[in-house]
């Protein structure tokens, strides 16, 4: 695998043919020499055995049919409050390049971080805070030549089944220039998610937004309405059936009901 051109993208790209999962393997060797692993280091991953969605489910992937990509990050000038938007960030981003490699379907943000093509999962993220709390490493997922047979959940598809016949490395260089461009403008911004415009660019492409939603809170509470927008920390905000006051979701899993 040649990833030479994606070099001048990021400070540090690395391939390895089989793992069991590109965050743990960042995490680890981010903790254990932070000066050989920046700013926008990267990992890739031919084939993950032990990968981790969020929530802790299962994200693993065969040989050569996904993408299993982390980025590691450390946004200088960047209040770890701020932190909250880089999930809401890769999502975007792999939005935003799933929608040039499918340019006739309609692609969109599940709040946080799931990309949708016509509501069918084809991407996740999971991000999780290094232990010294000195960056964060961004895992995401994207089915690139799966079957139907082959996906986790019924309702989620591939490019393949989208009719779109894309290598793994050009669906690296789709999702990576997506992503430094608009990580660059956060942390010009110092994480200010409305003055670098990823608010206003998150809220554009959420379907979740508009839409009669179901929230599974931690501790097994749900919740049920419709979601309103995105709050300055990223946060959903959710009109609940029958009460006056927005409720602001701030981790748990969006199920999508029927349209308004």
């Amino acid at each position: 695998m040649n990833l030479e051109s994606l070099s001048a993208l990021v400070a540090r790209i690395d391939y390895v043919a089989v793992t069991g999962s590109t965050n743990a393997d960042v995490a680890a060797a981010a903790l254990d020499d932070a000066q050989a692993w920046p700013d926008l280091s990267v990992l890739a991953a031919g084939e993950q055995t032990a990968g981790r969605g969020r929530a802790g489910r299962e994200w693993e992937s065969q040989a050569g049919s996904s993408l299993s990509v982390s980025v590691l990050v450390r946004p200088k000038h960047v209040a770890i409050e701020h932190y909250s938007w880089l999930p809401i960030l890769a999502g975007l981003a792999m939005t935003r390049a799933v929608a040039k490699l499918l340019p006739e379907s309609d692609v969109s943000l599940k709040w946080p971080n799931d990309v949708l093509v016509d509501d069918k999962k084809i991407s996740g993220v999971l991000s999780e805070l290094l232990s010294d709390a000195s960056g964060v490493v961004i895992g995401v997922g994207l089915n690139l030549t799966q079957a139907q047979a082959d996906l986790p959940i019924a309702n989620a598809t591939s490019l393949r089944l989208e009719g779109a016949a894309v290598s793994f490395e050009a669906a690296l260089e789709a999702f990576l220039t997506e992503f430094v461009a608009l990580y660059t403008d956060f942390v010009n911004h110092r994480g200010d998610a409305d003055a670098s415009g990823l608010r206003r660019g998150a809220s554009a492409k959420c379907s979740s937004i508009g839409r009669r939603v179901r929230v599974l809170l931690p501790g097994e509470q749900q919740i049920e309405g419709k979601g309103i927008e995105l709050d300055q920390s990223g946060r959903i905000l959710v009109a609940i059936d029958g009460e006056h006051q927005l409720y602001a979701v701030a981790a748990g899993d969006i199920v999508h009901l029927r349209h308004n």
